[in-house]
């Protein structure tokens, strides 16, 4: 059962490049599916905890914490055994900082999620500067745009100077340190036929409680995460190689190409060969560092 506790409107400017909203929740709730956006997301928890899976961990967020996740990275976000939360989310274009705090690099370090642990005073400083933002996105007066993005870059250098910097986060809960190990096997083993009864059987749970806790921290059922590894490599293999379609088809774990196109094409929009011409002709960003 979930109950929004208090208004969340979702406040945007520079036409829809940057959002922020403010919410209370209390009860047990997880995103339905895992999802990307476009834009970079910045999650702030003001009390409470949170379970992210992202970059195929588990990962708890703490009160005082901030997640950092890129644009086009799928994640999805789950309750903990504290079900009550308080967060502060914003989903920003990059370019919208000043060109030294845009780079990719500069913030993820070649992973796919930065998680902030913030002292007493940075939490202190993070906060006036967020409640700012949404008050200037509230009351909207003159060049309350430029103040959003002034306050926004505040937030920004404030992180960069932060000390108190994870990759691997806090992961105390023994069903995190299992799912977190059930996704770096499937990640290892994915051009294998893989089936839950053997993955079940190789960390010594049951195929149904495997089933179950995969799908309630993760968002993915069983077999769609494995489909879900098979394309990711497809596609860093279809741009980053010359190999025939049918070779990366093979390579990742697909026994038929015949099946391989309908499920690349299910999940991306696009048929493998759209998406090698389509990843050839993009020209590389200024922001990838």
């Amino acid at each position: 059962m979930t109950s929004v506790t208090s208004p969340s409107p979702k406040y945007y400017i520079a036409e829809g490049r940057f959002s922020i909203q403010h919410m209370k929740r209390k009860g047990i709730n997880a995103m339905p599916r895992p999802h990307s956006h476009e834009l970079t997301e910045l999650y702030y928890l003001t009390e409470g905890e949170r379970i992210y899976f992202v970059d195929d961990r588990v990962v708890t967020v703490r009160k005082g914490e901030l997640i950092l996740i890129p644009g086009g990275e799928l994640h999805a976000t789950a309750s903990s055994e504290m079900a009550e939360f308080e967060r502060i989310l914003i989903n920003y274009d990059p370019q919208l900082l000043p060109s030294v705090l845009q780079a990719d690099s500069l913030w993820f370090q070649n992973h796919r999620y930065r998680l902030f642990r913030l002292t007493l005073r940075e939490q202190n400083e993070a906060e006036t500067l967020l409640k700012r933002i949404l008050e200037e996105s509230r009351m909207q007066q003159p060049l309350y745009e430029t103040a959003v993005v002034t306050l926004f870059t505040e937030l920004m250098v404030l992180l960069q100077r932060s000390e108190s910097t994870t990759q691997a986060g806090g992961m105390k809960h023994p069903l995190h340190h299992l799912v977190t190990d059930v996704a770096a096997y499937i990640r290892v083993h994915h051009r294998e036929a893989l089936t839950l009864e053997e993955v079940a059987g190789h960390f010594f749970i049951s195929p149904s409680y495997l089933s179950r806790v995969f799908h309630r921290l993760t968002g993915f059922h069983f077999r769609e995460y494995i489909v879900h590894i098979r394309v990711r490599e497809a596609q860093l293999l279809l741009s980053s190689s010359a190999a025939k379609i049918q070779e990366i088809a093979s390579r990742v774990g697909f026994e038929h190409l015949s099946h391989f196109n309908k499920i690349f094409k299910r999940t991306t929009g696009l048929t493998p060969l759209q998406y090698r011409k389509k990843s050839r002709a993009r020209p590389p960003l200024h922001n990838e560092g």
